[in-house]
């Protein structure tokens, strides 16, 4: 029989399917604290290329707290083993407020490393392991990490070879058991909603939300970025946004070109994310799939179960 308890609401799905919206809805209806669920947001002055949406936690019924956000500087290495702890902090402030916690992102990897309180082991990087896996395609990198330890390889981000290396670098350390281990707290017992939507649909949301952002001052905000000090080669490695439109800057494609690299790589970015969420399913985490962001629909689910506050 299904447990109808749960202590954290999750609210994920794809780019640009209207998460942020939902959970704002939600929060509202239920007393909730949003926590990010976003391996980006976390970094101050990101603002339009990781769609942090600010304004949306402001409603004429009050503002909605939100955690998470603004907490890390671009020129900071922030990790998800960092994340992991800031979440851990976040959810005990959440529950002490007496709020419901609600986990709103479409970061997978860091999502499930929550929900299932992984601990990861603090590897430290190896060079000439990084050197020497620099010259694989992402494809052997990947058949690789599976045969070092498939349970690395289902909980590795596999959207980049630095990503998949770094799996690598964790599979291989001596110090790691080869898998993630369990924390005692806190002990979570997720109700997970995930947006679903025609793929046509998606693309033509995440194309327009692209024009919206580029034309709102994307450039702009990653000029600033670098001018305040962030390497180009730190927005290299920030993801889609930041890369191209650093590369743009640099003069090595055109505005043009920006874009439409931009628009491909969205739409891979959001194929990723359904498969992993997906894999969340396999791996054993219950996952309510909704058509659209249908708020009613979500009620609907929340009230067919019982809230259990986390004891913290």
């Amino acid at each position: 029989m299904e447990n109808r308890d749960y202590n954290i609401i999750v609210i994920t799905g794809p780019t640009a399917c209207g998460k942020t919206s939902l959970a704002v809805k939600l929060a509202l209806a239920y007393g909730c604290g949003i926590i990010s669920g976003d391996s980006r947001q976390v970094f101050s002055g990101m603002d339009i290329g990781t769609g942090k949406d600010l304004d949306e936690y402001s409603t004429p019924s009050g503002r909605v707290p939100y955690y998470l956000i603004d907490i890390a500087s671009p020129l900071e290495d922030y990790s998800l083993y960092r994340y992991l702890d800031d979440f851990n902090n976040a959810f005990r402030d959440v529950n002490s407020r007496g709020l419901v916690p609600l986990l709103a992102g479409g970061s997978g990897l860091y999502i499930e490393a929550a929900l299932k309180g992984f601990s990861l082991p603090g590897t430290p990087a190896d060079s000439e392991l990084r050197v020497s896996l620099e010259t694989m395609t992402i494809e052997e990198l990947e058949a690789l990490l599976m045969k070092e330890s498939p349970e690395v390889y289902a909980r590795t981000d596999r959207s980049s070879k630095r990503r998949v290396i770094r799996g690598i670098e964790i599979a291989r350390s001596a110090e790691s058991p080869g898998h993630a281990e369990r924390t005692l707290l806190p002990e979570l017992v997720p109700l997970i909603i995930c947006i679903n939507m025609p793929r046509d649909e998606l693309v033509a949301r995440i194309d327009l939300r692209l024009d919206q952002r580029i034309s709102q001052g994307l450039v702009a905000e990653v000029r600033r970025l670098l001018e305040s000090g962030v390497p180009h080669e730190k927005m290299i490695k920030l993801g889609l946004e930041y890369r191209y439109a650093a590369m743009h800057i640099a003069g090595e494609i055109t505005l043009e070109q920006m874009t439409a690299m931009l628009r491909n790589g969205i739409h891979r970015f959001a194929k990723r994310q359904m498969t992993w969420f997906r894999g969340m399913e396999r791996r054993g985490l219950k996952i309510h799939w909704i058509n659209g962001a249908d708020a009613g629909r979500a009620a609907e689910i929340i009230e067919s179960h019982r809230y259990s506050p986390q004891q913290v």
